[in-house]
């Protein structure tokens, strides 16, 4: 008999009922629930005259349509208006806390969830919303779910899922300094393709992964996603136990010990099979950005765009007007987005505030930095992070998923290229015809500099 993943112990010991020859019904220790995916899902209880099955196992937050300026005010954006003001109802209504606009705990559901210490170890966690992987940096199985499902779990707090194959991805060494996170995950979509991962649930692992701060692997899990991966997961270890350790929401006194028991428990054996291993050194990674119209169109900066030929790489050089075998360094840009669930918290916050420190931002770029949520922000202005960047020429903004996705005001104009923190470079993902670079928040920073794209390593001391 061979050992067990990670990924196969919280997966059985969540299983209510299999099926025959069907899918799992699977228990759903925590719903993420914010205000894009949920008012079908409210309309139907109400329909069906059910209430919310468990009221203390849903956590619900509004982060994709909020503005990120003057949040006192009325929002001007009718849609996004009416978006909140239906979660707020739905909340009222079916006895839910909301922690809507105004409220202190209001942030990106990927953020403040964490932050909360509402994600923790070997739990299941679902939201409507694909970026739901992020929660898996602390050894859970989390992954985004549609509208349907979003109502099924509301009523039942279960769902019915297939469980999917494994993958195991190992990264070994250690990456070079000006090398992050956000660079990692980037290498390995563009090595892999951004469907390279269909049908996985992907388990990172190696020395460079042990070696990345909660935050940081948080940043790997929620692009996940971008692969075509179900999700991904890292083994809890103490650094997972120090981050949660104290959180508002986080076990206390005995419960916190018994706890701590069960989530050493949480590793993959170390004869555990995996339907497919990968593997890369953390050496060969340099710092990323993206050149076209999906994640996996990612090289090292000092690398120049690929001449491959068929139709949809020529597609997305002409949309965003680069030529084959270019380079990108050098390229003036407009726009630099630093935010999003991938790069929107404190350690994202301070990397831009130490790079930007006793320079100026580049008169010709427009700049949006964006917390992930009040607490982030709170602690950046705690730390001063808000003067270092005021006296660079940037603002801070306030909470909110931004010009990730542009479903409020924060959008970027037509044509325009954009330095983005965020997880997709989608065509008009960032507003209509808008042109997205994905990269790092070191990068981004170095961005908005110099006002071009740049190797953010020379730079650095």
């Amino acid at each position: 008999m061979t050992g067990k993943t990670l990924f196969d112990k919280i997966w059985e010991s969540h299983v209510v009922t299999s099926l025959k020859d069907g899918p799992d019904m699977l228990y759903i220790d925590k719903h993420l629930v914010h205000e894009v995916t949920s008012p079908q899902a409210f309309d139907g209880l109400r329909k069906r005259k059910v209430p919310v099955f468990r009221r203390a196992n849903t956590m619900v937050t509004a982060d994709h349509n909020v503005p990120t300026i003057d949040q006192h005010l009325p929002i001007k954006d009718a849609i996004s208006a009416k978006q909140l003001k239906t979660l707020e109802d739905n909340c009222d209504e079916f006895g839910l806390e909301c922690f809507g606009l105004g409220h202190f705990l209001q942030g990106i559901v990927h953020v403040i969830a964490p932050e909360l210490g509402i994600t923790l170890p070997g739990m299941t966690m679902v939201c409507g919303d694909s970026h739901t992987s992020t929660h898996g940096a602390f050894g859970t199985i989390a992954f985004g779910i549609g509208t349907s499902e979003v109502e099924q779990v509301l009523t039942t707090q279960c769902l019915l899922q297939t469980k999917p194959k494994q993958m195991k991805i190992e990264i070994s060494g250690k990456l070079e300094k000006g090398v992050g996170a956000k660079d990692l995950i980037l290498y390995i979509i563009s090595e892999l393709t951004s469907s390279g991962a269909t049908g996985y649930f992907v388990e990172y692992c190696g020395e460079a992964i042990s070696a990345l701060s909660m935050e940081e692997r948080m940043t790997v899990c929620n692009m996940s996603i971008e692969m075509g991966a179900r999700g991904g997961l890292i083994a809890p270890d103490e650094k997972t136990f120090d981050y949660i350790h104290g959180r508002q929401f986080a076990p206390k006194k005995t419960k916190w010990e018994e706890a701590l028991v069960y989530w050493k428990t949480l590793f993959s054996d170390k004869d555990a099979v995996y339907d497919s291993v990968v593997s890369f050194r953390a050496e060969d990674i340099g710092p990323m950005i993206t050149y076209g119209t999906n994640p996996g169109m990612g090289i090292s900066i000092n690398q120049a765009i690929p001449s491959h030929t068929d139709e949809s790489f020529k597609k997305a050089l002409t949309y965003m007007g680069f030529e084959k075998e270019e380079s990108l360094i050098g390229k003036k840009i407009k726009w630099v987005f630093i935010g999003s669930c991938t790069n929107s918290r404190i350690e994202d916050l301070r990397t831009v505030a130490a790079y930007v420190k006793g320079k100026q931002k580049h008169k010709d770029v427009n700049v949006l930095i964006v917390p992930g949520s009040q607490r982030v922000l709170m602690q950046a202005r705690l730390e001063g992070i808000d003067t270092v960047l005021q006296e660079a020429g940037f603002t801070l903004r306030e909470p909110g998923c931004s010009a990730c996705l542009a479903m409020n005001e924060d959008k970027i104009p037509e044509g325009e290229y954009c330095v983005s923190t965020s997880n997709r470079n989608f065509e008009g993902r960032q507003g209509p015809g808008s042109r997205t670079l994905l990269a790092s928040p070191l990068m981004a920073a170095a961005a908005a500099v110099s006002g071009q794209i740049t190797d953010v390593r020379n730079f650095l001391n």
